[in-house]
């Protein structure tokens, strides 16, 4: 399978930045979808799940600010995040799979990308 996520890169306190993720070597309508982030220093935070029905999950810490979609025409997964605080300095990867199957393993993660918040 392969994963390509973009749109990182960095901005202040309360700004916004989307990330795609585009999908290719499977049947992406049929599966689960989920954003994870790694911060320096510390394991692997779920932080968004879409599932193959389009419903949506988020972590309490970004509940509220960031909102994941999905376009299955397109095999594309996004992550739109706003109000973006420091503590959301993190590399962002997309996977395939639940929550659990992408925290548990990094076989079906992307390549990262850096989103970094300045104060």
């Amino acid at each position: 399978i392969q994963l390509v996520e973009s749109g990182g890169g960095m901005v202040q306190a309360g700004g916004s930045l989307r990330l795609s993720c585009a999908a290719a070597g499977f049947r992406f309508e049929r599966y689960d979808m989920t954003w994870v982030r790694l911060a320096a220093g510390k394991g692997p935070e779920w932080v968004s799940t879409i599932n193959h029905e389009g419903s949506e999950f988020y972590a309490d810490s970004v509940k509220g600010r960031f909102t994941v979609s999905r376009d299955n025409v397109k095999n594309t997964v996004y992550l739109q995040m706003n109000n973006l605080k420091p503590e959301d300095t993190a590399l962002y990867y997309c996977a395939r799979g639940s929550h659990a199957i992408a925290i548990s393993s990094r076989q079906y993660w992307g390549q990262g990308a850096q989103v970094t918040v300045s104060s």
